[in-house]
């Protein structure tokens, strides 16, 4: 239990809103007068950078719920 709560603490933590931009991407997209283009390219960044967390945590889920099935007794 303990490690679950300490989980999803560090998640709390990890998961605040990120600035995906490298810096090259951000001073190229500064530059220019629509910022709009430079919010599109971070959310494109940090969409990316999502999707294999999902995955590896929903393979993850599957083995968990796999290997903890309650036991049936015959």
């Amino acid at each position: 239990m303990k490690l679950k709560i300490i989980c999803a603490i560090l998640f709390v933590f990890v998961a605040t809103a990120a600035n995906a931009q490298c810096a090259m991407c951000r001073a190229v997209l500064e530059s220019g007068e629509d910022q709009s283009a430079a919010e599109g390219i971070n959310d494109g960044i940090v969409f990316l950078m999502a999707v294999p967390y999902i995955i590896v945590g929903t393979i993850g889920f599957i083995f968990y719920r796999k290997y903890n099935k309650p036991k049936t007794e015959n």
